[in-house]
């Protein structure tokens, strides 16, 4: 066996084992693994809108450089 397929028989034994635990837990717990996940979720989710903000003002940026050259070339052409 390669070393991939151990880690992945680890992984997926990993998995096993977490949702056994998830599913013999409270529902308090469950709740609680529930809202964890959805923090994750929020917190990836405002990572990606900041970056696409950033990449957005970049953008805008470049875009109002570029247009302050051509202006300027065109009032010199004129």
């Amino acid at each position: 066996m390669g070393n991939k397929t151990k880690g992945l028989l680890a992984l997926l034994g990993l998995g096993a084992f977490a949702y056994w635990k998830y599913k013999n837990s409270s529902a308090e717990e469950q709740q609680a693994v529930k809202d964890k996940i959805n923090n994750a979720k929020d917190n990836l989710n405002k990572w990606g809108n900041d970056l696409k903000d950033k990449a957005n003002n970049v953008a805008s940026q470049v875009q109002d450089k570029v247009d302050e050259v051509k202006n300027k070339a065109e009032e010199q052409m004129n």
